[in-house]
């Protein structure tokens, strides 16, 4: 009785896959039809008292025969099967063997019933009947293979052709000088091109931001205006800085290339050149583009930006921390490559709006929804890596729901629901678990339990590996 039961769980996996197969479709539905009729003779016999020995084995001999046709059928349904079809050689002679089997079992199996039911799943089996059938079935699903073929043929053709094409592409980006190549210096004015129509793309009360090129590079040229100090000040904080800034080099923190001072005219014009990323700052992205971002790309930019704060944090200074960690601080280059930025060159961008005639304060400094619940509940709590990584968790969150964070609320509220209410803002239901579970780790109340940096990124790394899978 052991097969009575097992045969129909086979055969309803036949079913299923036959409704997926991508060709022989006629073969395959036919093969289905037969296991029916099997499955149904097995049935019959399955209300016997007691079942023959010849016929216990020839249903042991049906099972394994299912399971060869499963096998023949999944080839069928896999992206793979034209290339595994073009491999090999046709695949008739299975189907026909197939057939046979499945013929054999009939023919055992039916042998000592006489019941009318019987004579009806004959039919299916009839000899001149069945060759007939599997005739035409050839002939449609050769047919149809054909056009599959071509198909298959010039799809690969341009695949080839775009393959030469991202092949050259990267020879020509492996021929190019590297970033990293490119140390931090004082950058004399003729190295500089700028994009013409030479018109800032962002402006500030303190400065002017350019598109342009430096060593075949693209990047953005800040110029600030209006300013009141000597070339010598800004040159000697610089070259102190410098040191510093060699040791924050990544793929994920903005890369900066020096700063410039042109003294042709009445007054110094003081720029500093850095890497120019094409989409903009992380939050623009999120308010722009968040229905083209999928789970594994939401991951893989968490990943980026959780590199670029490690490679910050584990600086040879201990207690290096950014200091104001928030979306618009995160840059996303070509790819939706995020790099933290905002940091770069901090004093000597310091001594420039120090020496403006207008210096004003940031807005977003007095936003209080990237404040930790120890700093919400002392503004002089000492700032650490943990209370950074709370504001990383806000990131991280926005990344999740590509909303801004306790969006209609005053400070007031955020310091009741942050602090008092241990609140934090839900994320999207379909949000992966795993991906959830590190963004509420960052966002713990308590800052023992939020992740290092480190941690964090070996986290979004495997993840990240699990959500390509």
């Amino acid at each position: 009785m052991e097969y009575v039961k097992s045969i129909p769980s086979i055969a309803s996996q036949i079913y299923t896959l036959v409704k997926n197969v991508k060709a022989n479709k006629e073969r395959c539905q036919r093969v289905s039809e037969r296991v029916k009729a099997l499955e149904n003779l097995v049935e019959l016999i399955g209300k016997e008292k007691q079942i023959l020995h010849n016929k216990e084995k020839a249903l042991k001999e049906l099972s394994i025969t299912l399971e060869s046709a499963q096998k023949l059928i999944t080839k069928f349904t896999t992206a793979k099967w034209l290339k595994k079809m073009v491999k090999s050689s046709s695949h008739e002679d299975d189907f026909n063997s197939l057939n046979d089997r499945l013929n054999d079992a009939f023919d055992i199996l039916s042998g000592a019933l006489q019941v009318e039911q019987v004579k009806l799943l004959s039919k299916v089996f009839e000899r001149t009947n069945r060759e007939k059938q599997d005739e035409i079935d050839r002939r449609e699903d050769d047919k149809e293979l054909k056009i599959l073929l071509i198909e298959h043929m010039e799809s690969q053709q341009k695949a080839f052709e775009e393959l030469q094409i991202s092949v050259q592409k990267l020879l020509e980006n492996m021929n190019k000088p590297k970033i990293t190549d490119e140390g931090i210096k004082m950058i004399k004015p003729d190295e500089l091109k700028y994009e013409l129509p030479k018109e800032p793309f962002m402006t500030t009360s303190t400065s002017e931001v350019y598109r342009g090129e430096y060593h075949g590079f693209q990047v953005a040229i800040k110029r600030y205006t209006d300013l009141n100090t000597s070339s010598g000040a800004i040159q000697s904080v610089f070259k102190k800085e410098t040191e510093t800034m060699k040791r924050f080099e990544s793929p994920n923190i903005l890369r900066m290339f020096g700063i410039c001072v042109q003294e042709d005219g009445p007054r110094s014009q003081f720029l500093i050149i850095m890497e120019y990323c094409e989409k903009g700052s992380l939050r623009q992205v999120l308010d722009t583009e968040c229905e083209k971002l999928s789970w594994p790309r939401k991951a893989r930019m968490c990943l980026d930006a959780a590199k670029g704060l490690y490679r910050l944090h584990q600086t040879e200074e201990k207690s290096k921390v950014h200091g104001c960690i928030n979306s618009c601080k995160f840059l996303v280059a070509e790819g939706y490559i995020v790099k933290l930025g905002g940091f770069e060159l901090a004093k000597t961008e310091t001594s420039l709006k120090k020496s403006t005639k207008k210096s004003t304060k940031s807005k977003e400094s007095g936003s209080l929804c990237y404040y930790s619940p120890e700093v919400l509940k002392n503004i002089n709590h000492p700032y650490s890596k943990q209370c950074e990584m709370y504001s990383f968790g806000i990131v991280l969150w926005e990344i999740a729901t590509c909303e801004k964070p306790f969006a209609g609320c005053s400070d007031k509220d955020i310091q009741q629901k942050v602090f008092e209410e241990k609140f934090q803002e839900p994320l999207p239901e379909d949000c992966p678990k795993p991906l959830g579970d590190l963004i509420n780790a960052c966002r713990a109340y308590e800052s023992f339990q939020r992740p290092s940096a480190g941690v964090l990124m070996d986290r979004l790394r495997i993840l990240v590996a699990q959500l390509k899978e």
